[in-house]
């Protein structure tokens, strides 16, 4: 199986007639994803290579049987991209644009939490998810995931995201889902959420986790792994080297007050049981044992 979604998960993109949301959607359709259809008011009735565009996202959903969206559009729209998706009841929202104001994703957050619970929002400011052979939603180039699981990837860092796979697939390691949480202050979506899901998921046998510097969500997390989970989890965590007070990539990893540092989010790790490598090539060679055991 795969969490979150499969080779069933039909998708609208919003910013489908943009550059990049024109780019990524067709890689994403060349895949195998379902994309079923695109937005944008002043276009409507339009198609981007056979997809067709529509108003509204509700019209879109109504046309196709949609389910999932995945967000395109500039940074300032993102907050009423997201809202109109959760307003037309799709379940999940993944919202690749970077620089959205925190303030912005702290509003859409607990918005969907009070008013839409069944919505699920990934990022913003993340690279999407990608279950092999199933489904891409967003820019994860699918060439460097195997399928076939065992193992399930969280991860706050989008590139990191990229070299856990590739570590993964370069030791013929299959993966059931690959989720990039992103690394902003507001993440829709929480390692704990993902952790859950692997949990329940009875094909995700083992768990790579890719944490950084900044935050306590890894410390969070380890909390969880420590009480919840049955499972293995391999960890390696970004930023070993960083300088405290100074934002390093992400707008969330950054260290302050001696919190938030890789030390810290190592040592919690584990503590409860991960096996944290000091890279990430160590990491997918921990993973590497687990699988060999399993």
């Amino acid at each position: 199986m795969s969490i979150f979604i499969d080779e069933n998960t039909k998708v609208i993109y919003q910013g489908l007639t943009g550059s990049q949301g024109r780019y990524y959607g067709l890689l994403n359709k060349e895949y195998g994803t379902q994309v079923v259809a695109g937005t944008n008011p002043k276009k409507a009735g339009t198609d981007v290579e056979g997809i067709p565009i529509y108003a509204t996202v509700a019209e879109a959903k109504e046309a196709t049987g949609a389910t999932a969206s995945c967000i395109f559009i500039p940074a300032p729209g993102v907050r009423g991209a997201v809202l109109e998706a959760a307003e037309a009841g799709l379940e999940l929202v993944v919202a690749i644009t970077e620089g959205v104001p925190a303030h912005d994703e702290a509003y859409f957050f607990n918005k969907l939490k009070q008013d839409f619970p069944n919505t699920r929002v990934l990022g913003p400011n993340c690279p999407g998810l990608i279950s092999p052979g199933k489904s891409n939603i967003g820019i994860t180039a699918g060439h460097i995931a195997k399928e076939g699981g065992p193992v399930g990837i969280v991860s706050r860092s989008g590139t990191l995201t990229y070299q856990a796979l590739y570590e993964l697939k370069q030791k013929d390691i299959g993966v059931t889902t690959c989720v990039g949480i992103g690394g902003d202050p507001v993440p829709g979506t929480s390692f704990i959420d993902c952790l859950e899901a692997f949990e329940a998921d009875p094909d995700t046998k083992a768990v790579m986790m890719i944490g950084e510097i900044g935050g306590s969500a890894e410390e969070e997390a380890a909390e969880f792994i420590k009480n919840k989970m049955t499972k293995p989890v391999a960890s390696y965590i970004a930023g070993v080297t960083a300088p405290p007070g100074k934002k390093m990539g992400h707008a969330g990893a950054i260290v302050s007050g001696g919190k938030g540092t890789a030390k810290a989010k190592m040592e919690a790790l584990a503590d409860a049981g991960v096996q944290v490598g000091e890279n990430p090539t160590e990491a997918g060679e921990l993973m590497a044992k687990i699988v060999a055991s399993l």
